[in-house]
C-alpha cells in the first residue's frame, strides 16, 4: 500500500494504492496554465498505470479540492464505480460544474457493464460509520461529517479511514478542511478508534486545524501536507507544522521550494517518504 500526494499548489489531490485497487481522493487543478493540466494527467497515469481506481472521494465542494476539471479527467479517464461526497451541498459555480460532469458520467455510463453510483455520506447515526461493498482491498470508516457540526464548509468535510487489507496495508486518515472545533466533537465520540498509522494534515495545515487531542489520538507515525509553494494563505502554518513535529516521527509537505510530489509506503521497520519533483 502507498500514498500519493500529487503536488497541485495549493488545494489536494492524492492517491492511495493498494494491490491493484486505487483510491483518488480529491481532484485539485490549479488555474496555473496548460503545463500544469499536463503535469497533473502525466503524474495521474504514472502512478494509476496497472491499478483498477475504484473509486473518488471528494472531502468537500470547495474549489481547492473538488475541481470540475479534475473530476472529469478522473471520471471520463479511469472510469472508477463511485464518487463520494459529503451530504452537504455549497452554492457555487464550481460544486454546480462538479454536480454537472458527475451527473454527465452517470447519464454516459447508465445500463453499461460499469455504472457510475453516487455516493452522498454523512453521519446521522454513529454506527453507520461503517462503509461497506465500495473496495476488495480497502476498508473504509466515516468520522465526519455530522448534521450537527456541519456549521460551514470546512466542518462538512469527509474525515474517514482508508486501511488497506492484508499484507503491506495500513490505514490512512482522511481529513478535508475539518477544523479544530469540530475535532472536538470527533474526539468526544470516536476516541481512540482514530488511530491511523498515517494521517492528512487538515485544512492544508493551517493553525485552525490543529487539534493536540485529536493527534494524540491518532498517534500518526506520519503527517502529509498538502500546500502550495508561497500560497497566499500561508499555509502551512509554522506553529501547527512544530506540534505535528512533536506529535508525530515524520512530517512531510508538498510546500517545499519548487513543490514536490510525496509518496508514503510502509519499508521494513517504518514509514519511508520518497520525494519526487
Amino acid at each position: 500500500m502507498d500514498i500519493v500526494t500529487v503536488n497541485v499548489g495549493q488545494g489536494s489531490l492524492a492517491l492511495v494504492r493498494h494491490n491493484n485497487e486505487a483510491i483518488v481522493i480529491d481532484s485539485r487543478i490549479p488555474p496555473s496554465g496548460d503545463e500544469t493540466v499536463v503535469h497533473v494527467k502525466s503524474t495521474l497515469s504514472a502512478y494509476l498505470k496497472d491499478h483498477y481506481v475504484r473509486g473518488l472521494i471528494l472531502t468537500g465542494f470547495d474549489e481547492d479540492h473538488s475541481d470540475a476539471r479534475g473530476v472529469a479527467i478522473i471520471l471520463k479517464k479511469y472510469q472508477p464505480r463511485w464518487v463520494m461526497y459529503p451530504t452537504y451541498y455549497k452554492n457555487t459555480d464550481q460544486a454546480t460544474n462538479v454536480f454537472k460532469v458527475i451527473d454527465e458520467q452517470v447519464d454516459s455510463r447508465r445500463g453499461t457493464s460499469n455504472p457510475l453510483a453516487k455516493k452522498p455520506v454523512r453521519l446521522d447515526k454513529l454506527d453507520s460509520r461503517f462503509l461497506t461493498g465500495l473496495s476488495d482491498n480497502f476498508q473504509f470508516e466515516l468520522f465526519s461529517p455530522h448534521i450537527e457540526d456541519m456549521d460551514n464548509s470546512n466542518n462538512s468535510s469527509i474525515v474517514l479511514r482508508l486501511t488497506g487489507n492484508g499484507h503491506g496495508g495500513f490505514s490512512y486518515l482522511i481529513t478535508g478542511d475539518t477544523e479544530a472545533e469540530r475535532w472536538t466533537s470527533i474526539n468526544k465520540f470516536f476516541k481512540s478508534s482514530l488511530r491511523s498509522d498515517v494521517m492528512a494534515a487538515p485544512h492544508h495545515g493551517s493553525r485552525n486545524g490543529v487539534n493536540v487531542e485529536t493527534l494524540k489520538l491518532v498517534e500518526p507515525n506520519t503527517i502529509l501536507i498538502s500546500a502550495g509553494v508561497d500560497n497566499m494563505y500561508g499555509h502551512p502554518d509554522s506553529r501547527a507544522v512544530r506540534v505535528y513535529e512533536l506529535l508525530a516521527k515524520h512530517v512531510f509537505g508538498t510546500h517545499v521550494k519548487g513543490g514536490v510530489t510525496l509518496v508514503t509506503e510502509l519499508g521494513t521497520s517504518d514509514f519511508v517518504t520518497k520525494i519526487y519533483k
